[in-house]
């Protein structure tokens, strides 16, 4: 049974993001096949500069305010757990495949 890393929080979505600062442009790569999203970012790992990029993208991206994006995990590291406050997780799901598919397009 395959463990789903893209579910309903008790206020909202929950997702699983592996980042990759210093990229030459901010992006969503891909899900990989245990549903972490993997998003490039041109900051660096810096006093917090990638995680504020991080929240400034997603933000973009999901069309919400960032004040609704917290990073609940992960603050160090490439791997984190973000909550997004008020969507339900088939919202930002979709919202995610249609900024993969505008990219590939």
């Amino acid at each position: 049974m395959t463990r789903r890393r893209l579910s309903d929080g008790r206020h909202g979505a929950a997702l699983a993001i592996r980042v990759t600062p210093r990229a030459s442009r901010n992006e969503i790569v891909e899900i990989l096949p245990d549903d972490t999203i993997k998003i490039r970012l041109t900051a660096p790992p810096v006093d917090g500069k990638a995680n504020e990029a991080l929240v400034d993208f997603l933000a973009k991206v999901l069309g919400v305010a960032k004040s609704r994006i917290e990073i609940v995990a992960g603050q160090t590291g490439r791997d984190k757990l973000v909550t997004v406050m008020d969507m339900e997780s088939a919202e930002a799901q979709a919202l995610i495949l249609q900024q993969i598919s505008g990219a590939a397009a």
